[in-house]
């Protein structure tokens, strides 16, 4: 996903300019605000009151990331983020970003956990908005070695960042496939949260280490026979996480 997304995202620079994000934002002002700062940047900007028509004019032309609201006319933010991410399309690859007045760590978690690639709460500093939208753009295109990974019952192909479980292929976000492809490739070592966040996050100034522990869960569903019981994506009580290959 990540590096074929990558190549897509330069397809579509090649073929329409700079990459469009789509903003779903119900206050005027706050949505001026973020065009003016976006098309400063030299991205291209749609923008949206509410949340009807989003997906099937990204279904039609698909955005290089989502920039989206939860509590917005028509729906919920969250939602929609869960719809991308279900769509069963390369639309499901989409970068996803929260801008949001909800503050609290238990609404950061599920906005995570709905898919999103990072969380950013109100009132915002344009200046951070553009900083961690390009970093997430950027997460989207690196490079990934080596090309590919067998382990147990999954295969990781990065040169397409596709998923495999049991031959099934499954749908994993930018950051989750570079989580597991990071921790698989380097199978049997234990690393902390913030060497994590260091190698598969990299811009670490507004990312916690809460976030790992977010992601972690999140691949455990898509992984796992049994998420509580993981046979894979191990837990270091007082240190972080070793990826292992059963046996």
């Amino acid at each position: 996903m990540g590096e074929a997304r990558g190549r897509e995202l330069s397809h579509d620079l090649a073929m329409n300019g700079n990459p469009k994000i789509y903003v779903v934002e119900d206050d005027l002002d706050i949505a001026r605000l973020i065009r003016h700062n976006l098309e400063s940047a030299g991205f291209r900007v749609r923008s949206y009151t509410g949340t009807a028509n989003v997906l099937p004019d990204a279904q039609k032309e698909r955005p290089s990331l989502l920039l989206l609201d939860i509590m917005i006319p028509g729906g919920d933010g969250l939602e929609l983020c869960r719809q991308v991410r279900g769509s069963g399309s390369p639309l499901a690859a989409t970068p996803i970003v929260f801008l949001t007045a909800k503050t609290a760590e238990a609404d950061r978690v599920l906005g995570l956990e709905s898919g999103a690639d990072d969380y950013i709460t109100k009132p915002f500093s344009p200046r951070e908005l553009l900083a961690r939208i390009k970093a997430v753009l950027r997460r989207c295109e690196g490079p990934l070695a080596p090309a590919s990974i067998s382990a147990g019952e999954l295969e990781i192909d990065a040169a397409a960042m596709t998923l495999s479980v049991r031959g099934e292929t499954v749908t994993t976000t930018a950051t989750e496939f570079r989580l597991l492809h990071y921790l698989a490739q380097h199978s049997g070592r234990v690393f902390t949260r913030d060497q994590i966040l260091d190698a598969v996050w990299k811009e670490t100034t507004f990312v916690s280490p809460r976030s790992v522990d977010v992601y972690v869960r999140k691949l455990r569903e898509k992984i796992e026979d049994d998420p509580e019981r993981p046979r894979y994506l191990k837990t270091v009580r007082g240190t972080g996480y070793r990826f292992e290959v059963p046996k």
